[in-house]
């Protein structure tokens, strides 16, 4: 299978994974082949990228992080929580369900293999909120188990990660959906829900001050500058370090109705130039052996002027992985190549090109 822009999807494509609507179930299942309309429609809902069945690339190791049951749960989870919130039901929030649903997504990291090798999710536009604090989840409790988190921690982590924008649903949907600049007065708003989510949190017993504690703390920054409170180095709590990098990385590879996803690649060189400023370094350190700079799958341009897909992962170095091209630029081989990349450190990948 092979990663594809939905600009370069042809009619008659088959899909290798499935894609998911914005409640978290199957919209259109693996194995479906795509009409011109189905393409069409797709495009319009905001669908960037598909996985499309390639016989060329049988062999790619696609990682499942968590399985779409559990993505389904943890969808309709948070899904019910902002039904309480919004009732101004704080007081009695399901919260047993939460805890629930982070054991299920624990079990499944924990089945997995030791690197986050695809966190590429097919969807569009809708409920950005939602998607983003179950992918905020993934990417936190991987890096929480690559430290050596216990399972009890895992679990008090997990809760305040899936609800860390929990206070979100106070702020007008008018100014986080704004698709011009922020005005100094309309971010001064958005900063409140860091303190609103933690204000929710804490009333809830079965939430533990440290789980409350990520909603008040993951947009502080290593180096003093972030919010609410300034606080600066290990002030703030791991959880909250860790809840941080996580929270930047998925935001910038998700796609906004107002701006367009980064590549994996291009965030996560953002991610680590920020070293020692907006995150602990020690941090970043697991998340450099942790989080797959090029998704199996992905299509890519090498520094020699030959195109491919990337085939598996390099868990020894996640920025070289194995890779078979096909295309010496655009006249095709007649034998594909596979590259360990890091045999050739001569050869570099220059571009991400999922055509």
């Amino acid at each position: 299978m092979r990663l594809v822009n939905t600009r370069f999807v042809k009619e008659g494509s088959v899909l290798a994974r499935p894609v998911i609507n914005p409640s978290g179930s199957i919209l259109l299942q693996s194995g479906v082949c795509l009409t011109a309309l189905f393409i069409k429609r797709l495009k319009a809902m905001g669908y960037d990228v598909l996985f499309i069945e390639d016989n060329r690339l049988d062999d790619v190791e696609l990682n499942i992080t968590i399985s779409a049951r559990t993505r389904e749960v943890a969808y309709k989870t948070i899904q019910e929580i902002c039904k309480y919130i919004e009732k101004d039901s704080e007081d009695s929030l399901p919260s047993a369900r939460v805890r629930v649903t982070i054991q299920e997504m624990i079990n499944d990291l924990l089945s997995s293999k030791d690197i986050l090798c695809n966190l590429t999710n097919i969807h569009g536009y809708d409920e950005y909120t939602f998607h983003h604090s179950i992918n905020t989840t993934i990417i936190a409790l991987t890096l929480a188990i690559a430290s050596g988190f216990n399972e009890q921690r895992l679990i008090e982590f997990g809760m305040g990660v899936l609800m860390h924008d929990i206070g979100k649903i106070k702020i007008p949907e008018g100014i986080l959906n704004k698709k011009t600049p922020l005005t100094h007065e309309e971010f001064a708003e958005i900063k409140k829900h860091t303190t609103l989510g933690f204000d929710i949190l804490r009333k809830n017993d079965d939430f533990s001050l440290l789980s409350a504690h990520i909603a008040y703390q993951h947009q502080e920054m290593w180096d003093g500058s972030g919010y609410p409170r300034n606080l600066k180095g290990l002030e703030i709590h791991e959880y909250g370090r860790l809840a941080a990098v996580a929270d930047v990385y998925e935001a910038l590879t998700s796609r906004r109705v107002y701006r367009k996803a980064l590549e994996p690649n291009e965030a996560y060189e953002i991610i680590i130039a920020q070293s020692n400023t907006h995150f602990d370094p020690k941090i970043l350190d697991v998340f450099r052996k942790h989080i797959a700079v090029y998704p199996s799958g992905s299509g890519i341009l090498l520094s020699n002027g030959q195109r491919g897909n990337v085939v598996k992962q390099n868990p020894s170095f996640p920025n070289r992985p194995y890779v078979r091209v096909f295309y010496q630029g655009d006249v095709e081989l007649t034998e594909p190549i596979d590259y360990n990349l890091a045999n050739f450190p001569s050869i570099m990948i220059v571009a991400v090109d999922n055509r």
